[in-house]
Order: structure tokens, then C-alpha cells, then sequence
């Protein structure tokens, strides 16, 4: 058993919470029993994942999409989840930018690691800080290798986009949906992007640039980080942790 305050001071100085500007506030957003025993470890906060989360016994969710943002959009959904969580005792905890840009235990580092990256640079800035990681590979690799080890890696099932290269030597990655960076692996001379997803809008924006991307899933892309951070609380905490799947196939 852990006290709940001594994980969060854990978590905020972790991850520097406070000091990356987020539409997502970041840290503890709903509090309930001052002990914890069992944290789950998720990519959504939303009832599905609350009901999983439940039936493990979990006293604590960390997940890297919370109830809180700025501004607040969806105040009826997020008052019906946070009601769910309260009766059931269950505090979360939202880590969204900070997880994404961590250099240890980060969506974007963790698939730069999956990947055997070499000269991994902090890439793709997103307000004030680089959520991204590029990287270069020993030997290049065909763009369908690539998707494959991602497959595995993450049981996901990658699309392909080669607009540019088929064989790629140096290569961005931006978890989740990093469409906005299109531009910075355009200019980093990438011969290939890595991201979750991206929108109609952005398909054309890599096929005009020639850009050969990857898109290996929102979802898929953003278990890493939890993943990493999950491995590191169990580790420090010697606590009870488990990893709560909820597909979305987006």
C-alpha cells in the first residue's frame, strides 16, 4: 500500500507536469481513497476503460487521455465519468504532453527504442516543448520492415503511405495524432513520419510533400508511454500495477 500523495509528488516532479504548457491538466484529477493498492495503467479515461478498471480492483487509474482540459467541452460526458469513478473509489490521474515528450519513459522515445534508432534527437515541437523523437537507422530499412516491427511491437496493423522513399534511412515519430508536424519532418529532410493517425486534410498535405508516412494507430502509438511508466511505478513503489487494454481500432 502506497499513500496516494506520495505518488502524486512522485508523478508531478516525474514528469514535470507543471512545467510543459498542455491543453490537458495534467496530474491528479479526481481523488478518492488517500491509499493506494493496485494502479491501472490505460491510454483512455472513459467509462469502458473505468469498467476494467473496476472489475481489476484498481484504486488509482493513470491515463494518458484525462477528464480535464482546457477549456472544458464536454462537461455533461465528464461529470458522468467522474460520478462513475467517485462511486466506485477509484482517483485518476491524466498525463498527456509530458508523457508524450518524456526522454525516458515517453510515448515518442519508447518507439524510437522499439525502432533501434541511432542519433535519436528531441524532435517536433509542440508549444513549449518537442513531444517528437527522429532518429536514424544502422542500415536502411524498407518502409514495409518498418510497419512490421511496429505491428509486433504494438499488435497493431499499420498503413502505408509512400509518397517519398521506400527505403528509409532517417525517420520522425509523433505518437497519437501528430498531423501538425507534417511541416518539421519536411524540413528535417525526413525520409519517413511516423504517427498515429492524421485527418483528411493532412493525407494530402504528406502526399504533396512526397512524404512517405506511417500511421500505426492513436491508440496503438500512446500505450507505450503507460507502458514505460507502469514499469517504473512497480519498480519504485513495489506495488501491485496492471496495464488495462481497451482497443478503439482508431
Amino acid at each position: 500500500m502506497v499513500k496516494l500523495r506520495k505518488l502524486k509528488k512522485f508523478l508531478d516532479k516525474e514528469l514535470r507536469v507543471k512545467k510543459i504548457k498542455d491543453s490537458s491538466e495534467n496530474g491528479l484529477q479526481v481523488k478518492c481513497s488517500s491509499n493506494v493498492r493496485k494502479i491501472g495503467f490505460a491510454v483512455d479515461a472513459c467509462l469502458s476503460t473505468f469498467d476494467k478498471a473496476k472489475y481489476e480492483g484498481v484504486d488509482l487509474l493513470i491515463v494518458h487521455h484525462g477528464l480535464k482540459w482546457k477549456p472544458q467541452k464536454y462537461k455533461k460526458i465528464t461529470r458522468i465519468r467522474e460520478k462513475f469513478l467517485r462511486r466506485n473509489k477509484i482517483s485518476l490521474y491524466g498525463v498527456h504532453l509530458p508523457l508524450d515528450a518524456h526522454t525516458k519513459y515517453g510515448n515518442n522515445v519508447g518507439l524510437a527504442n522499439i525502432l533501434e534508432l541511432e542519433k535519436k534527437k528531441r524532435f517536433a515541437p509542440y508549444g513549449n516543448t518537442m513531444v517528437g523523437y527522429k532518429g536514424v537507422f544502422k542500415n536502411e530499412k524498407k518502409v514495409e520492415d518498418i510497419a512490421k516491427i511496429l505491428n509486433k511491437a504494438l499488435s497493431t496493423k499499420s498503413k502505408i503511405f509512400i509518397f517519398g522513399k521506400e527505403k528509409i534511412k532517417t525517420i520522425g515519430i509523433v505518437s497519437g495524432g501528430g498531423g501538425e508536424n507534417i511541416e518539421d519532418a519536411v524540413r528535417a529532410k525526413l525520409d519517413c513520419l511516423i504517427l498515429g493517425e492524421m485527418s483528411l486534410s493532412e493525407y494530402h498535405r504528406v502526399r504533396d510533400f512526397g512524404l512517405t508516412t506511417i500511421l500505426s494507430g492513436h491508440y496503438a502509438t500512446e500505450t507505450v508511454g503507460v507502458k514505460l511508466l507502469m514499469n517504473l511505478i512497480k519498480e519504485k513503489f513495489n506495488i501491485e500495477t496492471i496495464f488495462i487494454d481497451n482497443k478503439t481500432g482508431v
